[in-house]
């Protein structure tokens, strides 16, 4: 593939044929002092060692799923507006693959797992998104995987779900394009916002795609407790907040899952 629409966009573009992790590479190539400019992109079909979070393993078959890596620099953006980068990840992410399924409703798991679902069934996720932070203070590295080849009969989980399976055919080249211009909009609105994510629209944004608002949820939390109740709005740094008891907590890091 030759990368027409993602070349226009990137500031700089790299293929490999195999990697254990885009993220790792990225970062240990920062590290090294490797020019990475903003929205220079890392990219595979064949990731061995992708992690989702909570340290998780994300792991697809060879050439079933496109794993790319995306350097931010944000040198002008507060620290306290960045926890919002994995969010407008998220926004990003949900409106290129949006372009692509028209008719099936294309939502948001906090903080952006990309779900999708044709009318009248269940969401399922199709894209998880990690970012993580590099050696140099101004970089942020966000990896994501989208299921854009997986066949329906390779699906990990009863709750993933990928391009085929739901019968169409993804333009690799246009998703990552209209991801990395939609997330370039979204951080650049950000940043002159002086991080106030209600200023620049971004929590707007998160906030009517965010399937897990007004939905109960279990939440299990990095110390190992896992949160119950009714997830009711994304606070304005992004936490997502649970009402449980009686009691408003807001959290700011954890593996959800929508009860049903």
């Amino acid at each position: 593939m030759s990368w027409e629409r993602t070349r226009t966009v990137a500031g700089r573009m790299a293929e490999v044929a195999q990697t254990g992790s885009t993220n790792a590479d990225l970062a240990r190539a920062i590290a090294q002092g490797e020019e990475w400019p903003h929205l220079g992109v890392l990219l595979t079909h064949d990731q061995q060692a992708g992690r989702g979070r909570l340290d998780r393993r994300w792991v697809a078959p060879p050439g079933a799923a496109l794993a790319l890596s995306v350097v931010v620099r944000v040198p002008d953006l507060p620290l306290a507006g960045r926890g919002w980068i994995p969010l407008v990840a998220g926004v990003a992410m949900q409106r290129a693959v949006a372009a692509q399924t028209p008719g099936i409703r294309v939502g948001l798991k906090w903080p952006n797992d990309v779900l999708v679902a044709h009318e009248g069934d269940e969401l399922r996720k199709i894209c998880g998104v990690l970012a993580e932070g590099t050696a140099d203070p101004d970089a942020v590295i966000v990896g994501t995987g989208v299921n854009t080849r997986l066949q329906p009969i390779d699906l990990p989980v009863p709750t993933a779900t990928s391009f085929p399976a739901l019968g169409l055919e993804c333009d690799e080249d246009a998703l990552v394009a209209d991801y990395l211009t939609a997330l370039d909009d979204l951080l650049r609105g950000l940043a002159r916002a002086g991080g106030d994510a209600v200023a620049s629209g971004a929590h707007a944004a998160a906030t009517a795609v965010c399937t897990t608002l007004g939905r109960d949820v279990a939440v299990s939390l990095p110390d190992g407790t896992t949160l119950r109740g009714r997830a009711t709005e994304l606070a304005p740094d992004g936490r997502l907040v649970v009402v449980a008891d009686g009691d408003r907590v807001a959290v700011s890091a954890g593996d959800v899952v929508h009860v049903r």
